[in-house]
């Protein structure tokens, strides 16, 4: 029989829209979309950059919560409000992801408020930051 764990952070809109943060089935994590909003100050960063590194320190901190991390991100699928905000959105999470390279989608659709400047959701693995990989190159 499977295990799942659900996780919330408090949030107002996960109680108002019934969802969870995150959900862990056995091994699966799936994090819900993310918003950059600081959980300490609920501010949220104007700069599209501040507030993409905002985002993945509330998906990270969401994953630890399941002893997981970032490097166990297996898919990412990125918001961008603004396609003018897309190089300095994805600078971020190139940074932030080198190295664990998941299978990537990235989008630029409306959100649900112009405060919001990007919005990440992952799915992540525990233990495929540990797990030996392979890499094939595709001439």
């Amino acid at each position: 029989m499977a295990i799942v764990t659900k996780v919330s952070t408090g949030n107002q809109y996960e109680s108002l829209l019934s969802y969870s943060r995150l959900v862990k089935v056995d091994n699966w994590i799936y994090v819900s979309n993310t918003a950059g909003r600081n959980p300490e100050t609920q501010e949220i960063p104007e700069d599209p950059a501040e507030q993409t590194m905002q985002v993945i320190n509330n998906i990270a901190r969401a994953l630890t919560a399941v002893d997981a991390t970032l490097a166990d991100v297996v898919a990412s699928r990125i918001f961008i409000q603004n396609p003018e905000d897309t190089r300095a959105v994805m600078t971020c999470v190139g940074e932030r992801f080198r190295g664990i390279n998941p299978a990537m989608t990235m989008t630029c659709p409306p959100l649900g408020s112009t405060i919001y400047k990007v919005e990440i959701e992952v799915t992540a693995w525990l233990g495929a930051g540990k797990a030996e990989t392979t890499t094939i190159m595709l001439n």
